[in-house]
């Protein structure tokens, strides 16, 4: 007779459950382990790419529009709902979690473009790509050399750009440039934030991008840009708040707002690893029930029973902590001692690092059976290998969180 075992995934706590978000749960649940999780399975050893019905489904339930305002179409929730669904989405294949925030750039653009685009976005009807990093520039936001320089109409791109993931599908190409020449002493200035319109499938007149060759992460591919003379009219210059009647100056609020624009990145990047490593969890917790040595199930052995423990503490740890930070963000839950700024920054350094560790203890249960694309924990390992990396680095984490409790002396 089989042996009954829990549920390795918890119900939301009590002090965060609600019906609405029981509901929610379950049905990006189901969603996942019935419709994206054979896909990955399918797709991800073959590089293929996210198929196109399974993204117009997640436009109909509405995953798109997770945190978009009903006003322009959408479910008009909170990061904690965000984050809910991402772990689901993550547990079959991060980058189906990762592509819902593709939809969320379309927040940033000003009221004129938001009118027209946002209720798209919130169906996935209209998705965006982010151009930030540079070959020479990628945690120091302050250190990109891409210029855009006025002229009659608008303004001319030059520079190159590095990791702009769905660059070749989206619909708009989000791009970080500078409007005035590169200052040592204040480096920051003149950062501002511009979109590209352009249709899917193609590259903007001026643009040009070459897939990059990634380990991992696939169903998408990710891009070097170059842009040479690359056009982007007067309305493609992003403004700060204009439906307050506010305006960007041109000193150094376009770099605030591209580095203050990170939290909730951070968060979704939270909900993506603890995902993947909820996916290495649940598959372990099958495998060591079927996989017998010695005449026993592996499950049968302390050293492996200690390792499924040790990881479902670790990742059950990080999502409270997950729990806690969205809270906090959708209520504004912060005094002199906290910032939104930090709390994502510890959330996503504590789920990225337990990912890893967790999807590789997984890999290593399964022995060599985990070693090949036959089993789907390979790829939670690669997968939870670059949440260390994007959305800020682990090492610029633990320099945020520093920051925030130690600031750092002016150089002398």
């Amino acid at each position: 007779m089989p042996r009954q075992m829990l549920d390795p995934r918890p119900p939301i706590p009590a002090a965060y459950r609600t019906d609405e978000r029981m509901a929610i749960q379950e049905m990006a649940r189901d969603f996942a382990m019935n419709k994206v999780l054979p896909a990955a399975n399918e797709l991800d050893p073959e590089h293929g790419m996210i198929p196109d019905e399974l993204r117009k489904e997640m436009g109909e339930l509405g995953f798109f529009g997770i945190t978009v305002p009903e006003k322009y179409d959408g479910l008009g929730l909170g990061v904690f709902e965000y984050a809910l669904i991402t772990e689901e989405l993550a547990r079959a294949w991060m980058s189906v979690a990762s592509i819902i925030a593709r939809s969320a750039l379309a927040s940033a653009l000003d009221p004129s473009q938001k009118a027209k685009y946002y209720a798209l976005a919130a169906k996935g009807e209209w998705l965006g790509s982010f151009a930030m990093s540079e070959p020479d520039a990628g945690s120091d936001i302050a250190s990109i050399r891409t210029r855009a320089e006025k002229v009659d109409g608008g303004w001319v791109l030059n520079g190159q750009k590095m990791w702009c993931t769905f660059a070749d599908q989206s619909n708009g190409i989000f791009v970080v440039a500078r409007t005035t020449p590169y200052d040592p002493e204040n480096r920051h200035k003149g950062i501002r934030r511009f979109i590209l319109h352009k249709e899917p499938g193609e590259f903007p007149d001026g643009c040009t991008g070459n897939a990059i060759r990634k380990i991992g992460y696939f169903g998408w591919n990710t891009f070097d840009l170059s842009f040479n003379d690359c056009f982007v009219p007067d309305d493609g210059l992003i403004g700060y708040e204009s439906d307050r009647g506010e305006q960007e100056s041109d000193g150094n609020e376009g770099f605030i707002r591209a580095a203050k624009s990170m939290t909730i990145p951070r968060i979704h990047t939270a909900a993506r690893s603890i995902g993947l490593a909820r996916g290495a969890l649940e598959d372990s917790v099958a495998y060591v029930q079927e996989r017998e040595q010695f005449g026993r199930p592996i499950g049968d052995f302390q050293v492996t029973r200690f390792k499924i423990a040790k990881m479902a503490a670790e990742i059950e740890s990080c999502r409270a902590l997950m729990y806690q930070v969205a809270t906090n963000a959708d209520l504004g839950g912060y005094d002199n001692s906290t910032s939104p700024d930090m709390e994502g920054a510890m959330v996503k350094y504590m789920a990225a690092e337990m990912s890893e560790r967790v999807t590789s203890e997984a890999l290593q249960i399964h022995g060599g059976a985990g070693y090949t694309t036959d089993f789907p924990i390979e790829r939670y390992w690669r997968d939870a290998r670059l949440t260390k990396i994007f959305e800020g680095t682990s090492e610029i984490m633990l320099r945020l969180v520093s920051d925030c409790l130690l600031p750092p002396t002016p150089h002398r």
